[in-house]
Formats: C-alpha cells, structure tokens, sequence
C-alpha cells in the first residue's frame, strides 16, 4: 500500500510539474509534428509523461528495498526497465532514436529479464511444441520477441488520451489480482504499484490531453507488463501461459494485424506510421463527425475513442482472470476475441459499423 501511495503521488506531482513548466521545454519535449497519419492532436502538448510514472515506480522500489542486503526481484525489474524507457525518452526529446536502434535496446532489456529474473517462456501447453522450449537458445530468442514485442505494442496504440494507459492498467490489475491469489507478494507489489504510477499520469492525460505518454513511457508500460506476464507462468506451474497473452491480447492482435495489414496485403513497410489502426478507425468512421454534431458532454472525439477500446481489451482479460489455470478455454477464448476483432474491422472498413457502436443516431 505504502509504496503504491508513493507511486501515484510522485507520478501525479512530476507530472504537474511537466505541465506547469510547459512553456520552457515545449520546444524539446512537444511533438511539433501533426501531419504524421496517427496523430490526431492540434496543438503542441508534452510528451515525456513517462518520466513521472518511471520516477514514481523507482521511489516506490527504493522505498521498499531500502534494508535489503541484496538485489531482489523489484530492483532487478527496475533495472532491465531502464533500457527501454531510456531509449523511448531519447526519440521523445530528440525525433532521432531511430526504430532499428529503439528494438536493439529494447531487446537488451529482455535478455536482461531473462537472465536476472527468470522472465522467459518455457512452454506453451501444447504438447509437440514445449520440448522446444527446454533449449536454452529457443525459450531466450522466443522471449525476446515477445517482451520487444509487447513493448512495442504499446506503443503502437498510444493513439489517444487514455488508450495505452488504461490498458496496461487493466492488464496489471488482472496480473495483481492473480498474485494475490497466489500468494506472491513480490508481483503483486510490482503490478499494483505500476498501476498507481500510471494513474498518477492518467489523470492529468486523460480526458483533456494535458500531458502524453512518449515513447518512453509506452515502452515502460509495455515492457513491465510483458516480463511480470512472463514471470508470474514462469513461477507458477498451475497458471496456464495463455494467461499471459489474454490479458495482452488487444495490443498483441492490433499490432500483428497492423504488421500483416501493411507488409502482406498492402505491400508496404509494416514499421512506418499508420493511420489504419483500429482505434483509427473508431475515430475517423464512428465518433469523429457524430460528436461534432451532437456532443452534450463536451468531451472530445478524442477522448470518447479510447473507451470502445478499454472494453475490448477487457474482453480477453476477463476470461483470463476467471480461468488462468484452463489451457483449453483460455486457448478459445483467444480464437473468438481475434474473430472479434477482425469482423469489427472489417465491418468497420466496409461502412458496416453495427449501430450499436454508434454514440448516437
């Protein structure tokens, strides 16, 4: 409790003060760029929130491991973090860490997890593919992928006020709630405590876009959420790896089918901006013009966006928080949630939007 209550608030004041002190960093800190296909702000706003949530779970760590002889797992995980958050924060203040650099040093921050902390894939519950995994070099590249992956993917859909925030905060609470279910205090601590480091930023991004993400903070986001997925199959045999993937199901589909979508249909390069994503559409096909027209809450089309994809996201968690030991109904449950996705888009695409996705008539 304590060292959630030291996140949320170091996070909220860092954060105030990023804000307060715009006007004397804007020029370093701000995206002056509006043109790019995935930006859908108009004036020029902070983008280094991540600093807040990276000093808020740093203190609460510090805090917590003060009278520990040793590095323990918190410190460890803070430690591989660095790497990614570090390399986010370079692109967000100077638009030059190219994308080849920023996976490099991403994946150096998983062979970290992996060989500090044990954060690796060792199976799948699929019985001709886990003897795989018990190579060391497989179950290392394999993990790598995954935890470069998912912080990208993050990334990725950091779209909107509040969309990746919210959903690495579900995804953490889902991860928190089984740990103490499991007893594992150490998990526990890291979920709730991100949480509240990124909710000391959510409030202050979310609805009016006071401040944003960054890169860094995404991939942080991203990349603690991925290795304390990985940890908690790794370190309880009874929860099912498909646990894993459920409660990260939305940015891992959205990010594969944006890879497809680009490199196998469209022919193009999968890791240059792209306006098609689904939270994209949501907002040119469904929000954009309705609101305009009708809002009487006077929230932005902006803000109205990132809800629509909260509870998607939470459609493949709450399954995974109900069954984590079931391989076969988590496994399922991850066909019908990608079937899900994919008819929405492409009903979407078509102008075929069911009318229950509409806000108004």
């Amino acid at each position: 409790m304590l060292g959630s209550i030291i996140a949320f608030f170091i996070s909220f004041f860092v954060c105030s003060l990023i804000i307060r002190s715009q006007e004397t960093h804007i020029k370093l800190t701000g995206d002056s760029d509006f043109s790019g296909p995935q930006k859908f702000h108009t004036s020029s706003v902070s983008r280094i929130g991540g600093i807040g949530i990276a000093l808020g779970i740093t203190c609460a760590v510090i805090v917590k491991s003060w009278q520990l002889p040793q590095p323990n797992l918190e410190e460890l995980l803070l430690l591989s973090s660095l790497l990614p958050f570090a390399i986010g924060l370079t692109e967000d203040l100077t638009k030059k860490a190219g994308l080849g650099k920023r996976f490099l040093i991403m994946t150096l921050g998983a062979v970290l997890a992996f060989w500090l902390i044990g954060a690796r894939i060792t199976r799948l519950d699929i019985p001709f593919l886990d003897p795989y995994f018990d190579v060391l070099e497989i179950s290392l590249i394999v993990t790598m992928i995954a935890i470069t992956g998912l912080s990208n993917a993050f990334n990725i859909i950091d779209g909107f006020n509040g969309l990746s925030s919210m959903v690495g905060m579900i995804a953490l609470l889902a991860l928190g709630y089984l740990a103490v279910t499991l007893n594992d205090r150490s998990i526990a601590f890291l979920s709730f405590t991100m949480v509240a480091a990124i909710l000391g930023f959510f409030i202050l991004n979310y609805p009016r876009g006071l401040i944003f993400l960054g890169d860094g903070g995404a991939y942080l986001i991203g990349f603690w959420t991925a290795v304390l997925s990985l940890l908690i199959v790794a370190n309880h045999k009874e929860v099912s790896p498909w646990y894993a993937l459920l409660i990260n199901l939305y940015p891992v589909i959205e990010t594969l089918f944006s890879i497809y979508r680009r490199w196998i249909h469209q022919g193009k390069n999968p890791m240059h901006p792209d306006g098609t994503h689904f939270h994209s559409l949501i907002y040119r096909r469904i929000l954009v013009d309705r609101v305009l027209k009708n809002d009487p809450s006077g929230l932005s089309a902006n803000a109205l966006t990132s809800p629509y994809l909260w509870m998607l996201s939470s459609l493949s968690v709450v399954p995974a928080v109900l069954w984590w030991q079931t391989t076969w109904i988590l496994m399922l449950s991850a066909l019908l949630f990608t079937l899900l996705y994919l008819w929405l888009y492409t009903a979407i695409v078509r102008f075929k939007t069911p009318k229950w996705l509409h806000p108004w008539p």
